[in-house]
């Protein structure tokens, strides 16, 4: 079973991105935080595989979330994949130097997301 995190602040594109996980099949779970520090929370209670996270979150934003998960031993081995509005290269390249596997952006297909998934998780 493959676990994915999804941290996003917006309800309406939570649904989206988990719907999009679990179309891919019973060896996939979607998880979910609504902020950048629930996400922070939940690290040491689940086993994940995946995080996929927005960036523009209150409370902690999503890159920084990627620059804890990234610069924690325990939590380094985590993929993480940006899914956001901000489509500048200065983001994008923010994002993946911060150590992200991929970036995609709103709004997305949900097949580009289960083909950047699949990839991820070799599936």
């Amino acid at each position: 079973m493959k676990s994915v995190l999804v941290v996003e602040d917006s309800a309406t594109t939570r649904a989206m991105i988990r719907a999009a996980i679990e179309d891919m099949g019973e060896d996939f779970t979607a998880l979910e935080a609504s902020t950048g520090f629930e996400a922070l929370k939940m690290l040491p209670r689940e086993e994940l595989d995946l995080i996929i996270t927005d960036i523009n979150m209150p409370d902690v934003n999503g890159l920084e979330l990627i620059n804890f998960v990234k610069s924690n031993p325990n939590y380094r081995h985590i993929p993480m994949v940006i899914v956001t509005t901000e489509r500048s290269s200065e983001d994008k390249e923010r994002g993946l130097s911060l150590g992200a596997s991929a970036y995609v952006t709103k709004p997305f297909r949900s097949e580009e997301l289960q083909a950047v998934i699949a990839k991820i998780l070799n599936q």
